[in-house]
């Protein structure tokens, strides 16, 4: 077995993804390149003999070393050496991709090219020579289709050939610049040779070209040879000179020159009248006046659809825990662990882990609107919203993330241009309602409104879209002030999403929510859990015991028994609920509640439902776990838990004061981390207390102007 590392470069809408997910399946790690905060996408996978390493670059139109995204992507082609470049083409956009490729083909790395996307190019009546071009470029070309896993095993298979094949004196055609720019790069190609060692530089020839384009880092890494440098100055002079351009333009002007001639070559346009699909599309789906209704209801349908579909396989989960609960507890012996493995430990990752079919759902919905992409049209349909808060359409990709995810969300930010805007929107994110509130949303609102669940959770994604909006407006006028800047953003073809795809973003997003469940979660309920079972030796205001004791005897001595018998249950079962309730307040958790209650008491929550904000801080899904510790279902169905609150003092207008504080305060502690490294340590703490202050005087409002109307 032999290992191979394969780089997969290109444009941003190109495919790439759909390359990578094609490539390496569930073989996924998601993380960040060393020193920079830029996602770092690795995967494996095998073919006959060989070890696959894909890494997946960043989406970038150039190696120019302007946005953190090109360095990343030059710098690894250019030190790490992969053995393969793959340089993903967009067939039907061939001349603007082909401009990436041809830098990298400038650094003599191996190199693949995948014509991705040619059922677009052929559907908008363009046909490419593949054999033609490889010709043409010295270098392998694969026609593929990604989004259908069409041409990946025939991709692989020239991968490989290609490693095998390559050596130093192959390494695909140079690009023929103009001949006064060529005699300039053969008189520093000479000079290199002479005064550099031949270790401190990648390629002369690439090196001599970057030195024409005034390259950053390439000056900086030849700083110390200084004939060099002033050579290099004399001969960007001479072409300034001659040309009357910078030289950048004139070796820009030179690849698109070299580039064209390519494509007249290789493409060819059918005479038929072609239909424009995507055109078509975005004539209704980003109207004026149809676009934004559309939308809107394509976000409601999202959370109608993960309340309701989710509702089955839920209940399926809530079967099976109610099962594994009772089996366990007929098989251990009473006492200290039996209680904590079903009260503690079952009780609280139960009544989170049901939700997941929720989870899955919300994401894989994400997932299609990015795959096909509409993702890229909501951005463009904000875009008049956003610019009220001195935004633009881009920064509402980041929020419409937060959706799933704040921390992701934050971390997506990095593709706006400017800082300040890259600031703004991670301050209204946590607005946005994260997957991990949803847990929360389904209780409350399936409990107090059952019929109209879906719509009540749809309006509280939408609360906190217009206090982000709001939000956003204050900082901009205040606080980060500035010009707006311009909304620049490529839309792509739509296309029809891949099963597998969609399934590998659904996964990869919800493996999040898994892994709270054996860390935050776990660790979270033992400690909720020992908070309200010690202490132990608890006086009662009354002796229940006794009290159902006496109710019992009572009833034995009754004659007409079927009468009365739903009448005794009911006083028997309100003794034991009033004495679990009266145990509860006088344990650790229940002192902690009462201490903090006077808090959240303008709010309509009580002191349980403060405990479980209060744990919350750590992930939002604790809340939902705190409570079902907290109100006492134990080893019980979790609807017991909806009962509960039906019994409790919650009444559904302080349901929804609860909402929308767990809507609006601050983020868990990861987000606040992730915040805090994207800005800095002020950033974050400003946006812990506000998100906070705004969250208690929101709740207030409604909670306090319900009662005056009435609700309460």
């Amino acid at each position: 077995m032999t290992d191979i590392t394969i780089a997969l470069s290109g444009n941003p809408n190109s495919g790439k993804t759909s390359m990578f997910n094609n490539l390496t399946g569930a073989h996924q790690k998601v993380g960040n390149w060393p020193g920079v905060t830029v996602e770092k996408k690795e995967g494996h996978c095998k073919y006959k003999k060989h070890n696959i390493n894909v890494v997946d670059l960043p989406g970038t139109y150039s190696l120019t070393p302007f946005s953190i995204e090109e360095i990343v992507t030059r710098d690894f082609i250019i030190k790490e050496k992969p053995d393969v470049v793959v340089s993903i083409i967009d067939s039907s956009n061939l001349e603007r991709s082909l401009y990436l490729a041809m830098q990298i083909m400038e650094t003599g790395q191996p190199m693949v090219l995948a014509l991705n996307m040619t059922d677009v190019a052929k559907s908008k009546g363009i046909k490419i020579d593949a054999e033609k071009l490889s010709a043409l470029l010295d270098i392998p070309v694969v026609s593929t289709v990604g989004n259908k896993n069409k041409g990946t095993n025939r991709l692989i298979a020239a991968v490989i050939k290609e490693v095998e094949a390559f050596s130093l004196e192959k390494t695909g055609r140079d690009i023929k610049y103009s001949k006064e720019v060529e005699n300039c790069i053969s008189l520093i190609i000479d000079h290199l040779q002479q005064n550099t060692p031949d270790n401190n530089i990648f390629s002369y020839r690439w090196t001599a070209v970057k030195l024409l384009e005034n390259d950053e880092l390439i000056l900086k890494n030849l700083q110390e040879n200084q004939s060099v440098l002033e050579m290099s100055a004399k001969v960007r002079q001479r072409i300034k000179d001659f040309y009357q351009e910078d030289p950048e333009i004139v070796l820009t002007e030179d690849r698109y020159g070299f580039i064209a001639g390519i494509t007249k070559e290789v493409i060819s346009h059918s005479n038929k009248k072609r239909v424009d699909i995507s055109k078509n599309i975005d004539l209704v789906l980003t109207n004026r006046l149809l676009g934004f209704p559309i939308f809107i209801f394509f976000i409601w349908a999202m959370f109608q659809l993960t309340f309701t579909l989710g509702a089955y396989p839920m209940e399926w989960l809530d079967s099976g825990i109610t099962v594994f609960s009772l089996f366990l507890g007929k098989i251990l012996p009473g006492g200290l662990l039996k209680d904590l493995l079903i009260d503690g430990i079952i009780a609280g990752i139960g009544s989170v882990i049901i939700f997941l079919p929720n989870i899955l759902i919300l994401f894989f919905c994400i997932a299609l609107f990015e795959d096909t992409g509409y993702m890229a049209r909501s951005a463009f349909l904000m875009d008049r919203i956003m610019h009220m808060i001195g935004l633009h359409g881009k920064s509402f990709i980041p929020m419409l993330m937060g959706f799933g995810c704040s921390i992701p969300a934050v971390m997506a930010t990095r593709t706006l241009e400017s800082k300040k805007d890259r600031i703004l929107t991670i301050l209204i994110i946590p607005f946005m309602s994260c997957s991990a509130k949803l847990p929360v949303y389904i209780v409350l609102a399936g409990t107090f409104f059952a019929a109209n669940a879906g719509t009540v959770i749809f309006c509280l994604y939408l609360i906190g879209i217009a206090l982000a909006i709001i939000s956003g407006r204050i900082f901009k006028s205040k606080l980060l002030k500035g010009e707006d800047s311009p909304f620049v953003m490529e839309l792509p073809p739509y296309r029809m999403p891949m099963i597998k795809s969609l399934i590998v973003h659904m996964w990869d997003r919800s493996k999040m929510f898994l892994k709270k469940m054996g860390g935050v979660i776990l660790i979270g309920s033992i400690i909720i859990w020992t908070l309200s079972y010690f202490p132990k030796n608890i006086t009662y205001s009354m002796d229940y015991e006794n009290k159902i004791a006496q109710l019992k005897v009572e009833y034995s001595q009754k004659t007409d028994l079927p009468n009365h018998v739903e009448k005794f249950e009911n006083k028997i079962a309100n003794l034991q609920r009033q004495k679990e309730k009266e145990r509860i307040e006088k344990t650790y958790i229940g002192k902690i509640g009462k201490a903090i209650e006077p808090v959240f008491q303008p709010l309509g929550i009580d002191w349980r439902a403060s405990v479980a904000i209060v744990t919350g801080i750590v992930a939002k899904e604790v809340v939902v776990s705190t409570m079902g510790i907290l109100y006492g279902v134990g080893d019980q169905k979790s609807e017991a838990l909806s009962k509960a609150l039906q019994s409790s003092d919650m009444t559904p207008l302080s349901a929804i004061s609860l909402m929308l504080f767990v809507l609006l305060y601050l983020p868990c502690i990861a987000a606040l981390f992730s915040i805090w490294k994207e800005t800095s340590a002020q950033w974050a703490l400003f946006n812990l207390f506000y998100t906070t202050t705004v969250a208690w005087c929101v709740s207030f409002l409604v909670y306090q102007t319900g009662r005056i109307l009435g609700f309460g």
